[in-house]
């Protein structure tokens, strides 16, 4: 570390203890894991001077997004270390009731997300805490960490894109500290440094001295002040991992000399060295300092090794998946099971869509609709038309074309309190998306108890001759992905009144709309606004022969189907689910323990389709009522093809959907 001028405002003896106890917390896992006391450690051993002088460079209502390297994100931070022990170690007592380990949490408190496995997934999230920033006016900044592995990750460059065209006050610190895994980073990357990335977007990037801590608050203070005003900054802190990727990895990959090189660059050594030639502190109180907080770790990591294990119920982890819902919420209109009576008017699926989105908008200022072409074009099926007009650029934005960055940044948006609604262009595309719908925002209530009010508008389903890649109905991956719920109505007044329910549940809600239903169909919706329950199942058509199940566009063949068996004296009940997540197995219970025959129709495959639950559930809990095998109709196991009669005759479920009943009620 150079000889420099210290900042008068910088009190380094109080630095020097910052950068002291991750060090010191380090070396006594280090210790732990060679005993077989614990069982694995990600560490961060000589890279301390970046989550130390990130967190000393920012205010504390600023958000950090570290990694599991930034052990010293978390106690700069004042993170309590007890908790935090118990947090490492798995006990009882850390931060996540045992459901998560290391640094995978949040604490809001303190302004601290942690990250996810999935590397650079963190980074659209920052991206939605500066939207919210920007949506109120407010002074702050997010920082978000990622490793040089992680900046070659799509979400990487969406969130920086993102940023960018935002103008968001978000910093990206890439810790590069020469390896992945095992891999160096020149054989995973381009380029030596990954600060040039910067010049991409048109966004200011910046080489740092990752282990020089002084340099570090240096940047990191510029970097966030020129965010708050400007818009985002790319920070490359240049480092190296002198362990393994985690302890038990080892380092025989790594040249020696290489080691020792960074060794010699060691952050804390570098300080020491600074604090002594400066005055600021003298051996004896380095040495004092050291034992002190040596002789409080050791007791704090002990009392946590002795910890009892975490132990739980069947209840008390299902109570805890999704978040309760908030009476206090602008949207806690009276729920209704059916759509209530009052004024109303006759509106397509379209335009009740459009109704309840708009309602809610007024209603919920927190509330705000992004995705891509959604502003002044109103979205590609013209759901959103007119609501830049009514609302705004700051409520309505067009995103690029970027899933998985507007997900991420969705997560962000309601970590802060607002509501968003993400449009995918078509539920195809959703797969861009795919790990930050089910591995963040599906699982972080259960893991740190946080609502996350996120709701994904995605038009779904085929009929229209679109082909494979705008036809799919993939509402059964989601199904199987707990802490996500999943709405597929399929009529006007369902579609308004279970849309506003989404908007104001605090748990993530994909909400599916059938695009061949958007303007085929009308019939009288309220016109005031209204919530109809999640998991609530409607009777469509009663019925004494056999029970029909299905949502969306099954409902239509299905009720279709029933008025043309009825003239041949085959009298068929249809139940729509309308919720997949949760979904109404008591309605479905009670039709079948009538009609005594099952039959469950959905227009996506049939393997693995969510028809294959509904009829597995009902065997096992109504066999007795049952005098025919449940039959499952589903499309064929084909991508959906574009001509119209190969998806009509050959591929649809509706094609085979005379054949089954005729199957089921002649057993």
């Amino acid at each position: 570390m150079p000889d420099v001028d210290t900042p008068p405002s910088l009190d380094v003896h109080a630095l020097y203890r910052a950068m002291l106890v991750p060090r010191v917390i380090e070396e006594k896992m280090l210790r732990l894991i060679r005993q077989g006391r614990i069982s694995k450690w990600f560490s961060g051993y000589g890279q301390e001077a970046i989550a130390v002088g990130t967190a000393w460079a920012l205010r504390e209502d600023d958000y950090i997004l570290p990694m599991h390297r930034n052990l010293g994100v978390w106690t700069a931070r004042g993170v309590e270390l007890r908790p935090l022990f118990c947090q490492l170690m798995g006990k009882e007592g850390g931060f996540t009731k045992g459901r998560d380990r290391t640094f995978h949490f949040g604490l809001p408190e303190k302004h601290i997300i942690g990250m996810i496995s999935h590397m650079a997934a963190m980074m659209p999230v920052a991206c939605g805490l500066g939207q919210a920033f920007r949506y109120r006016d407010e002074d702050r900044v997010a920082v978000t960490f990622c490793g040089d592995g992680g900046s070659r990750e799509g979400d990487f460059h969406e969130a920086l894109n993102l940023a960018a065209v935002w103008d968001l006050p978000v910093v990206f610190l890439v810790e590069n500290n020469g390896y992945g895994l095992s891999t160096p980073t020149s054989d995973a990357l381009g380029t030596t440094n990954i600060a040039e990335a910067a010049r991409g977007y048109g966004i200011p990037g910046e080489t740092v001295d990752g282990n020089d801590v002084l340099e570090v608050i240096d940047q990191v203070e510029a970097a966030a002040g020129y965010a708050r005003k400007n818009g985002p900054v790319l920070l490359e802190m240049k480092t190296f991992r002198v362990r393994g990727h985690e302890e038990a990895s080892g380092t025989k990959y790594v040249p020696d000399e290489l080691i020792e090189t960074w060794e010699d660059r060691d952050p804390v050594d570098r300080l020491t060295r600074f604090a002594l030639a400066n005055g600021h502190m003298e051996e004896a109180e380095v040495d004092a300092l050291r034992r002190k907080l040596e002789a409080e770790i050791d007791e704090i990591a002990e009392w946590a090794l002795e910890r009892p294990e975490v132990e739980s119920t069947v209840e008390a982890e299902r109570a805890d998946l999704f978040a309760p819902f908030a009476e206090h919420s602008p949207l806690a209109f009276d729920p209704s099971h059916v759509a209530p009576d009052g004024p109303s008017s006759e509106k397509r699926f379209i335009d009740a869509i459009q109704d309840g989105l708009q309602q809610a908008m007024e209603a919920d200022d927190a509330a705000l609709v992004m995705g891509q072409d959604v502003a002044e074009y109103g979205g590609v099926f013209k759901v959103t038309e007119g609501f830049v007009e009514e609302f705004g650029t700051k409520r309505v934005r067009n995103t690029p074309i970027i899933e998985s960055g507007a997900i991420g940044a969705s997560l962000g948006l309601a970590v802060e309190g607002l509501n968003p609604v993400v449009e995918m262009q078509y539920a195809d595309f959703i797969t861009c998306g795919f790990n930050q719908t089910v591995n963040n925002l599906a699982t972080t209530h259960y893991r740190w108890d946080q609502p996350v009010g996120v709701t994904i508008r995605a038009p779904i389903g085929g009929g229209i001759g679109a082909g494979p890649f705008h036809s799919q109905s993939m509402e059964a991956w989601f199904a199987h992905a707990p802490g996500l719920k999943v709405v597929f109505p399929s009529s006007p007044a369902d579609a308004k009144g279970l849309l506003l329910a989404s908007m104001a549940d605090p748990n993530p809600v994909l909400f599916f709309e059938h695009k061949k239903l958007y303007r085929s169909i009308r019939e009288q919706v309220p016109d005031a606004p209204y919530r109809l329950p999640l998991g609530t199942a409607r009777v469509a058509r009663e019925g004494s022969d056999a029970t029909i199940v299905s949502w969306g566009v099954g409902v239509h063949w299905a009720l279709e189907t029933a008025d043309a068996w009825a003239e041949e004296g085959v009298d068929l009940e249809v139940v729509d689910l309308r919720t997949l997540v949760p979904w109404d197995r008591d309605t479905v219970l009670r039709s079948v323990e009538s009609t005594n025959r099952l039959l469950v129709l959905h227009e996506a495959t049939r393997t693995g389709g969510f028809g294959a639950e509904v009829a597995a559930d009902i065997t096992e809990e109504g066999f007795k009522h049952l005098d025919a095998p449940p039959m499952r109709v589903g499309a064929e196991d084909l991508p959906v093809p574009f001509a119209r009669h190969l998806e009509r005759d050959i591929f649809s479920a509706k094609s085979k959907l005379d054949a089954a009943i005729e199957r089921l009620v002649r057993f």
